[in-house]
């Protein structure tokens, strides 16, 4: 009984913090990225964000969680899905969209690990960036196909998801760069 306490903390924290980076990932992405886009681009086709942020929070996610990345992830989605399209989230193509949305990028980490290319970060080595990369590029294809397939959108709205899921997942990444640099100069 007294170890079970720790794990549901431990579960719960993750839950906590990285539904509630999705949530503000998405923020970040509808009230100001979206808003500077529109002044851009004022005649671009696709509601689909050219910088979706919580792309780069779903495979980061994945990569440091694996698959429980999943549950950890899953309240997060729904509060966005919620806000962004109200009570028509718990329609059938919805809750569709953000299984898809949850489970493809630990699938892909998953399904890389099975093929011998493990990227999950580990204490004794530096961590594979390019991996990572690699199956967010991966991941989001699949969740573009499989997405629009599910809301039946266009062509356009699979390419600007794509391009919006790539610059998230990088501008993502690069900040954690920096931060891995930070505290290795800092010795953490």
């Amino acid at each position: 009984m007294n170890r079970t306490r720790p794990a549901r903390a431990r579960f719960l924290t993750e839950v906590a913090i990285t539904s509630l980076c999705y949530i503000l990932a998405s923020l970040v992405t509808f009230k100001i990225v979206a808003p500077i886009q529109d002044l851009f681009f004022p005649q671009f086709p696709s509601r689909a964000s050219l910088l979706f942020l919580p792309h780069g929070v779903r495979v980061l996610a994945a990569w440091l969680l694996g698959w429980r990345a999943v549950p950890a992830l899953a309240p997060g989605v729904f509060i966005v899905f919620a806000f962004l399209v109200g009570p028509t989230a718990l329609e059938p193509s919805r809750l569709a969209a953000m299984a898809i949305a949850v489970t493809s990028a630990p699938l892909v980490f998953w399904v890389m690990s099975r093929l011998g290319w493990d990227a999950s970060p580990r204490p004794d080595r530096m961590p594979c960036l390019a991996c990572v990369m690699t199956a967010g590029v991966v991941s989001s294809i699949m969740i573009a196909l499989l997405t629009n397939l599910v809301l039946g959108t266009g062509l356009e709205d699979f390419v600007a998801y794509f391009i919006g899921d790539f610059f998230g997942l990088l501008f993502l990444m690069m900040i954690l760069m920096f931060v891995f640099r930070m505290m290795r100069r800092r010795g953490i």
